[in-house]
């Protein structure tokens, strides 16, 4: 019998935070009515015979509401860059000007308001899973730990710890994503 097993909640924590972080990542990356730098994030250039993010090739302004200019650095690497922004599926037709893309936002309609907070969903449902996954390797180790030796009054109390910090984190996932909506479908 030993007291001085410990499960590692600072790492359990750090993992779901984690989690947490790529959801913002991935909200930053879907397009309200506002423009935004972080957009075009996600998008890929075949540059140099590899793939490159975008903002390894040039640099990302917003200089007014509706409107993100990328301004490419190697003029040879215009049209590829442009090239993938017209094929990441962000809805958006670049207009090149020099070694300036820009990229006009339009105003969305219900319909694509409908399927973004639908997108938004998947997004929040991806971190809830990677949320319980971090759960049940906390709860793994709790057992691990219990056949160790571990009484049943402290296996109860670090399950009880771990599932408060599961059900902190989910409620995160579930506010951040209905701010999300509501951004998403404000006109």
């Amino acid at each position: 019998m030993s007291d001085d097993i410990e499960i590692d909640t600072d790492d359990l924590a750090r993992r779901m935070d984690g989690a947490m972080s790529s959801l913002k990542h991935e909200f930053a990356s879907l397009r309200t009515g506002r423009a935004s730098a972080s957009m075009v994030e996600p998008v890929q250039v075949e540059a140099y015979g590899q793939m490159t993010p975008i903002n390894q090739v040039g640099t990302g302004n917003v200089p007014e509401p509706r409107m993100v200019t990328i301004n490419v650095w190697d003029k040879s690497m215009v049209g590829k860059v442009e090239k993938a922004i017209r094929e990441s599926g962000l809805g958006i037709n670049p207009q090149t000007n020099g070694t300036i893309i820009m990229l006009p936002i339009p105003e969305l309609n219900e319909e694509r308001r409908r399927e973004l907070t639908k997108v938004a969903a998947q997004y929040a449902e991806h971190a809830r899973v990677a949320i319980r996954n971090v759960r049940r390797d906390g709860m793994d180790q709790i057992k691990k730990a219990k056949a160790d030796g571990m009484s049943e009054d402290d296996v109860k109390i670090w399950e009880s710890e771990v599932q408060d910090m599961t059900d902190a984190h989910i409620a995160k996932v579930d506010k951040a994503l209905e701010d999300k909506q509501a951004e998403i479908m404000q006109v």
